[in-house]
């Protein structure tokens, strides 16, 4: 087995090496030759031949997001429409209340100054920081903050982290300029790390003066005539089209004058463009055309830096090529249809599953497999230790086919013709995800169609509109939640009421409901991140209930293996220099930004 398992992963290796060569003459001179000849396609907005010039030396070329290779959001600029995203441009613009570096492990005010809580968690007193402008010259203010608490709270669950800011928040008033006093329905020690930008997750604050009024589950936020959208950060929206999001440089911003970062950012222009197949991004990033795309698969990324020694990785040209994402991947299944609705059949499928075959043959050998949907980041290693008499109990990473016989048998399935059978059907796994799982998703669906269950697996262009909703039934795709010493963000994802949460992140995607677990995680809710025993209690009691169950089945721990060209940037967060993570569709995007530096050419 282990000699077909390494003539596997080298004909992978061969094939997709051969593919990246073969689009060499095709690839790069096609897709960003000319990002600003094609004029722009809504009448309120400059020609793109009004754009002025940058060098291609000042220009940050970055490639993600869309649907078929084109976007689909680009007049979408407000981070509260369920369908907007702020991975390709916008977050960048709406400036958080704070950064938080899971890497650094650090929390860097940023509009707000200060913060400070109450003895029992009740209320919270924000501290703004003065001279803050909009872009349009209006001051930024203690009500922008107040007034985009209290107008989400309102709208609950029709807009993201509605929900979130609903179950907590009583009232949010501006009692000064600069202060905000926050009161809670019940304690809320959370509230001011929910807010904080980290990964994909962060408040996003909106000027008042613009959104009052408007329905916030249609309003685009979008006019450049009349310079929406507004931000108080560096960079202003000056094109947007279904092909490329171009966002400048503005004259001068607020965190430079007040000696929070020391300079303005080096680069000039940013231009966002979709995402394609991974080997046209790899071709384009070998001729030097993008300057950092989605992370690519290790065997892809890997020809990368062979063909163009100029590009590096988190860990520079050695495995894994990256590092541990927030985002620890699992087989989803749909908990609300049946069979999958039955934990018998979900462990069958996980005891199916040889997560070391996918490793070697899908990964290289570039990746690891993980068994908890917390990620493995030291703060939480505690919690993940704690939870090992129970992982004995349930192996959520033991490849054991009898097992999984034994589970189906016991619930009814008889194995007729090499298939599963119940009932008159079989068991049916139609996988579903994005480009990121085309290396692992047909290697799980070989694993269980060897044990007798239907599989296939697909990448829609409509995926991420079906998958939040429950519009599924399996998907291969990833938990975002916990990042710090406190699992509640990662329990949250599996509370009955996150079903109703829209958007992409804070989801309960496996769409389970047990309430005994709901109670323990309201629980964990209105205990401080600083009572760990009292969370690691909890967490263990969670656990209890989540492993027999098994919501969705843990695959590998996620890496991000971003591609970062240094043709024209230098700066990029390396293992080296781990400021922050290098994800640029991350909300923590600007903290890389003010480190990158220009090359001389």
């Amino acid at each position: 087995m282990q000699d077909q398992d390494q003539k596997d992963q080298d004909a992978l290796r061969i094939s997709r090496r051969s593919l990246v060569k073969a689009g060499a003459a095709v690839g790069a001179a096609a897709a960003v030759a000319a990002p600003l000849s094609r004029g722009f396609e809504v009448g309120a907005a400059p020609a793109a031949q009004d754009i002025p010039d940058v060098p291609r030396e000042r220009t940050l070329i970055l490639r993600w997001a869309g649907q078929a290779g084109r976007y689909v959001d680009q007049n979408l600029w407000n981070g509260y429409l369920v369908t907007s995203n702020h991975q390709n441009g916008l977050g960048i613009l709406h400036e958080p209340l704070a950064y938080y570096s899971a890497f650094a492990d650090e929390t860097i005010p940023w509009l707000a100054e200060s913060w400070e809580y109450n003895a029992d968690f009740t209320t919270l007193r924000i501290k703004t920081r003065s001279g803050i402008t909009w872009s349009d010259g209006t001051p930024f203010t203690a009500e922008d903050v107040a007034y985009t608490l209290t107008a989400a709270g309102e709208q609950g669950s029709a807009v993201k982290w509605g929900v979130d800011v609903q179950t907590f928040l009583e009232t949010a008033v501006a009692e000064t300029e600069t202060d905000v006093l926050l009161t809670f329905k019940i304690p809320a020690p959370r509230f001011m790390f929910f807010m904080t930008y980290k990964y994909d997750r962060g408040f996003y604050i909106v000027p008042k003066h613009i959104f009052d009024g408007q329905d916030w589950t249609t309003f685009e936020n979008f006019d450049l005539a009349a310079g929406l959208p507004l931000t108080t950060g560096p960079w202003q929206v000056v094109l947007t089209s279904a092909e490329q999001k171009i966002i400048d440089r503005r004259a001068s911003w607020w965190a430079v004058d007040q000696g929070l970062v020391a300079a303005m950012p080096e680069v000039e222009r940013i231009i966002y463009l979709p995402a394609v197949p991974d080997e046209q991004m790899a071709q384009q990033l070998i001729a030097n055309d993008v300057d950092c795309s989605l992370d690519l698969r290790p065997l892809t990324i890997e020809t990368v830096m062979a063909d163009n020694p100029n590009i590096i990785t988190h860990t520079g040209t050695e495995p894994p090529f990256g590092y541990v994402d927030w985002w620890p991947t699992s087989l989803y299944v749909n908990n609300e249809r049946a069979p999958f609705d039955d934990p018998a059949v979900r462990w069958a499928l996980s005891y199916y599953i040889d997560r070391d075959q996918i490793i070697d043959v899908a990964l290289g050998g570039a990746g690891s497999k993980w068994p908890l949907p917390v990620p493995s980041y030291p703060g939480l290693q505690p919690f993940v230790d704690a939870a090992g008499a129970l992982l004995e109990e349930y192996p959520t990473l033991e490849f054991n086919p009898e097992k999984g016989d034994a589970r189906l048998t016991e619930a009814g399935w008889v194995k007729e013709d090499g298939k599963w059978m119940k009932d008159g059907a079989g068991i049916e796994v139609p996988i579903e995800s994005f480009q990121v799982m085309a290396d692992i998703g047909p290697v799980i669906v070989a694993q269980l169609e060897k044990q007798g269950i239907t599989a296939s697996y697909a990448q829609p262009p409509d995926f991420f509109d079906r998958f939040g909703p429950g519009d599924w039934t399996a998907s291969l795709f990833g938990h975002g939640g916990s990042v710090s010493n406190d699992p509640y963000d990662t329990l949250a994802l599996y509370q009955s009421v996150s079903v109703a949460v829209p958007g992409g992140h804070g989801v309960n995607f496996s769409r389970w409901n047990n309430p005994d677990y709901d109670a323990i995680v309201d629980e964990m809710a209105v205990t401080s991140p600083d009572d760990q025993a009292a969370l690691l209690d909890q967490w263990l009691r969670a656990m209890a209930l989540w492993l027999p169950e098994l919501p969705d089945i843990p695959i590998q721990e996620w890496y991000h293996r971003i591609p970062m060209n240094t043709t024209y940037w230098t700066g990029w967060p390396t293992a080296e220099n781990a400021y922050v993570n290098g994800a640029f569709w991350h909300l923590t995007f600007q903290l890389v930004l003010n480190e990158l530096k220009a090359v001389p050419q």
